[in-house]
């Protein structure tokens, strides 16, 4: 057997090197999964209404949980929703509920998540859109980091082009 020079042994440990820290680092990123665990709040989303303007208004909210145990609770909401004269939920006008249905929407489940193509299933049991209860609502996770989460739903009710929505991780 022929012995390795100096720099041929360096350049291979380097290689061993660079290897390991690439495992290490897949192994600690975890599956999607356990990198979507936890809880997020809304940064954006490129739904638009009718007239071209965002669904989801400049000061929207929401929420979106994930535990490890495979339950989810998701909450979008915009800010510009008006407040009911009669100071009570069940006697808003015509034109408040109708804001509060178009400016809301909820529902919550269960989750399941395929690594190998990166898809992000909802199981929702209720939702504030009847037409969800009891439906899966497949999305594609297009990046994940600690901070970040972006995901598309490729077919929108609405039947226009894929909506990509945008949230943060909340530490």
């Amino acid at each position: 057997m022929r012995p390795i020079g100096l720099a041929t042994g360096i350049v291979l440990a380097i290689i061993v090197l660079i290897a390991n820290v690439g495992a290490a680092r897949a192994q600690a990123a975890g599956s999607l999964k356990d990198q979507l665990s936890g809880t997020w709040s809304f940064v954006s989303s490129t739904s638009e209404r009718d007239d071209g303007s965002n669904t989801w208004g400049p000061d929207a909210k929401g929420q979106l949980v994930f535990l490890p145990n495979g339950r989810f609770s998701f909450q979008l909401m915009r800010g510009d929703r008006p407040k009911y004269k009669s100071n009570t939920r069940m006697r808003g006008s015509l034109i408040e509920n109708q804001a509060t249905s178009r400016g809301s929407l909820s529902y919550f489940g269960t989750y399941t998540v395929n690594d190998s193509d990166r898809s992000l299933t909802y199981n929702v049991e209720m939702s504030s859109f009847p037409n969800y209860n009891g439906t899966t609502l497949k999305r594609h996770i297009v990046s994940i980091s600690d901070d970040e989460f972006r995901y598309q739903n490729p077919a929108p009710v609405r039947g226009t082009t894929p909506t990509t929505l945008v949230w943060k991780r909340v530490k």
